[in-house]
């Protein structure tokens, strides 16, 4: 006779333990429940919405394939919720250990996402609604510490600097692997976060968990690009999946254990969100350079239209002011562009608000860093945030069936 949390097969539980190579299951693993919520619409989730209360559970049994070249929840619409967990590998951990946690982890990601449960899973009644689940996961700088690993690791792949104004909290900075948890259900983005926490709980302690929403399904028309807490339209400026330019920007050629993959960046961003609301329309539309209404550039066009940084009005001044954020945002060369897939946190209303700046690049240190120093000196949005936590990761390749996350550089 088996238990629930044995997934009603002795067998799964062996296979587990197997897994596990008989590592002791050390340490509490983080209980989280996700945050309800709003989603930032980027590029990459400019979807067909689904009608926000069909009845029919449509949106529950949604899947997304875990296999392929590339990890989902990268090129994936962005989904509803999500929990960003950092992982710090346990003291005299070694390569044999990792190779244990991402077959372990790869196990879990295959199950969930197909709305099974994990093995062992505690309460595997709560995997049946994955709602388009995705788990995204990293290597920080820590892990080619690791004996072997050191010529392995990509030259960008080194703690992010400290910018001009930054209060970094190490309570939202670093780690050696880094997991993003996004579905459209909240409920199955904690559940999630717990099986995963508990399972890594034999090779890591958590270092950080940070949770966060955007729009619920159906709630914005389809193509609609949804705000921040800020009233900002966000993420507009984004490749498409699917085009030569993402695959440019987004996956990684170099090293060859990395080709498909990615780089990943999380900024964590506290909002002041009283004083912003106390200032006008024109003045806020000024500070970041872009109407409020849809997001369009003050120079003219569309939301997607370039910002024309020599456009001046009739007195001959720069219609976008030299420290507006989408001036100091624009890149100064082909190579600075980003995949921006933020998430809300907070309300403001008690404790912290503000958002969990994630971003995707094939090497962020020639596209994400000197946007950031370009940020941090000059622009005038500074006065309103403040950057409390960051964290850098290469995200392998994606996985097939039988293979597991990470074998191209841990088998290398």
């Amino acid at each position: 006779m088996t238990e629930p949390g044995d997934n009603g097969s002795a067998s799964g539980f062996s296979r587990r333990r197997l897994l596990l190579g008989g590592a002791a299951i050390g340490g509490s693993a983080a209980l989280v429940g996700a945050a309800a919520g709003a989603a930032v619409a980027t590029s990459v989730n400019q979807r067909d919405q689904q009608p926000g209360d069909s009845g029919t559970g449509a949106l529950g049994e949604s899947t997304v394939d875990p296999y392929g070249p590339h990890q989902a929840g990268i090129a994936t619409p962005a989904q509803a919720s999500a929990a960003i967990a950092s992982f710090s590998l346990r003291p005299g951990s070694s390569r044999t250990d990792l190779v244990k946690l991402m077959k372990l982890l790869s196990d879990d990601i295959e199950r969930l996402a197909a709305g099974e449960p994990a093995l062992a899973d505690p309460v595997p009644e709560l995997a049946a609604v994955p709602a388009n689940l995705t788990v995204t996961v990293g290597f920080g700088p820590g892990v080619f510490s690791l004996d072997g690993l050191a010529p392995y690791r990509p030259e960008w792949l080194v703690d992010l600097p400290v910018f001009a104004g930054d209060e970094i909290d190490p309570a939202f900075t670093g780690g050696d692997i880094l997991v993003q948890i996004c579905s459209d259900d909240p409920l199955t983005v904690g559940h999630t976060l717990r099986v995963v926490s508990n399972d890594a709980a034999a090779f890591t302690t958590t270092r950080w968990i940070q949770q966060g929403f955007h729009n619920a399904p159906g709630a914005l028309p389809s193509g609609t690009v949804g705000r921040n807490l800020f009233g900002q339209v966000d993420g507009i400026v984004n490749p498409t999946p699917g085009t030569a330019d993402f695959d440019e920007v987004v996956w990684s050629d170099a090293p060859a254990w990395l080709v498909g993959g990615t780089g990943m960046v999380v900024r964590r961003v506290e909002f002041e969100l009283e004083t912003w609301t106390q200032l006008d329309r024109a003045g806020r539309e000024e500070i970041i350079g872009r109407n409020l209404s849809d997001g369009a550039p003050l120079s003219g066009g569309t939301p997607e239209s370039q910002v024309d940084l020599d456009a001046v009005d009739e007195r001959g001044l720069s219609v976008i002011a030299p420290t507006a954020h989408a001036r100091l945002a624009a890149p100064t060369n082909p190579r600075e562009r980003i995949l921006r897939r933020p998430y809300n946190f907070g309300t403001g209303v008690a404790g912290d608000a503000g958002q969990i700046f994630v971003a995707f690049a094939a090497d962020p240190a020639e596209q994400f860093v000197g946007i950031q120093r370009r940020l941090a000196e000059s622009d005038l949005l500074n006065t309103w945030v403040t950057y409390t936590g960051s964290a850098i990761a290469a995200v392998p390749p994606g996985f097939s069936p039988g293979g597991w996350i990470g074998e191209t550089l841990l088998e290398a």
